[in-house]
């Protein structure tokens, strides 16, 4: 969230990429640093997935994402 705020405050727009377990922490973070973000959650968990399922996970999300980045001002 930090680091989209930086970048976002830089001129560069940025997307937070989370799985869905981290929605409301992910409110709750930006509500507190009053910043919000574009979000985009993939299907949890993550971190013990393989390389081929982390691809799908990724091509699943990529319309999203590229949605959100050239969706902003």
């Amino acid at each position: 969230m930090h680091d989209i705020a930086d970048l976002e405050g830089r001129g560069i727009p940025g997307v937070g990429i989370a799985s869905t377990e981290f929605v409301e922490a992910a409110a709750l973070q930006s509500k507190s640093l009053g910043f919000d973000p574009a979000m985009v959650f993939v299907r949890h968990p993550i971190q013990d997935r393989s390389d081929e399922e982390m691809r799908a996970l990724a091509d699943e999300a990529v319309d999203a994402i590229v949605g959100a980045l050239t969706s902003k001002p």
